[in-house]
């Protein structure tokens, strides 16, 4: 519990900075921070926090139950639909359809997952959030989620592009990069100073997140997104997280895969939806409201595993 409230009060504290800066400071800003945090902040903090977790275990598991949450999160969702259309006789557009997949399938397990796990769980398990992130969310983001929005959206135009943005992704490079070097030992003063820049990097992206949050100009579609994100961080979560001990996972790594399982809709949800015409204002509804449904959840998960 004690955890937990400091971790409120840094998690809403970092980002309500990062809120009023965003309303007050030029748009260029929170593009400027998020670029320097994409191309260098981010990739340090990863090799940071590689250097002090244990990859020991059943880590290598991460990634395919990331991928589970991904397609029992998609599942659900496209079955809510047709349970909608049925009672209501009334069928969504396919471009609202598309947003709602995404909004239940990809969550912001790298800009909130990680700081949420460091916080609660600790460094040593930190790597089992890397790896549910790095070789999970983001192939299950820009593969299985692109080929979704091009079928809802039929904007295809610029799949080429973000499959090179995926592929130059300096996070991933930095990933194989701190796995390879993770045991070369470094000066003690270099060691400390890049833990310190890590956490001054997870700092930063809690700021960042409040930054963006601000430019949100979409609080409608209540009902719509309601559904996406009970299936992302409530349903998902329980059903999976329940059957983990069946494959061996418990403890804090269940309690990390959880945490990851549970985060809202992520970032790229809505970058997804705006490159392919899908449903914007219902991506952006879906990453507004869950960022505020994080608190609330986040006892219970707690509380369960």
């Amino acid at each position: 519990m004690v955890n937990l409230l400091e971790l409120y009060v840094k998690l809403v504290g970092l980002v309500l900075v990062g809120f009023i800066l965003g309303r007050k400071l030029p748009n260029s800003v929170p593009t400027r921070v998020g670029q320097g945090l994409f191309w260098v902040g981010v990739p340090i903090s990863i090799v940071a926090f590689l250097r002090q977790a244990d990859l020991s275990g059943q880590i290598w598991i991460a990634p395919a139950i990331a991928y589970l949450a991904i397609l029992l999160g998609a599942f659900l969702a496209w079955w809510a639909m047709k349970g909608q259309a049925y009672f209501t006789k009334t069928t969504q557009q396919k471009t609202t359809q598309g947003s709602l997949l995404l909004a239940a399938m990809v969550g912001n397990t790298g800009n909130l997952g990680y700081p949420i796990t460091l916080a609660l769980v600790g460094q040593e398990y930190f790597a089992w959030a890397l790896f549910y992130d790095m070789l999970g969310t983001l192939f299950g983001a820009y593969g299985f989620g692109i080929v979704l929005a091009s079928h809802f959206g039929g904007n295809i135009r610029n799949y080429g592009q973000i499959t090179k943005s995926l592929l130059i992704n300096p996070a991933l490079w930095s990933f194989g990069f701190g796995l390879l070097f993770r045991d070369v030992p470094l000066p003690q003063f270099w060691e400390s100073s890049l833990q310190t820049l890590a956490w001054i990097v997870v700092a930063l992206t809690l700021g960042l997140i409040g930054m963006r949050l601000s430019g949100l100009d979409s609080w409608h579609r209540l009902p719509q997104a309601g559904i996406s994100l009970t299936i992302k961080m409530f349903i998902v979560p329980l059903v999976i997280g329940s059957l983990l001990p069946l494959i061996g996972v418990t403890g804090e790594p269940a309690l990390v895969i959880v945490l990851q399982m549970s985060m809202p809709p992520a970032f790229a949800t809505l970058v997804i939806a705006e490159t392919f015409n899908l449903d914007r204002d219902l991506a952006v509804t879906s990453l507004a409201v869950g960022s505020i449904v994080l608190l609330i959840t986040l006892p219970l998960w707690l509380w369960l595993f």
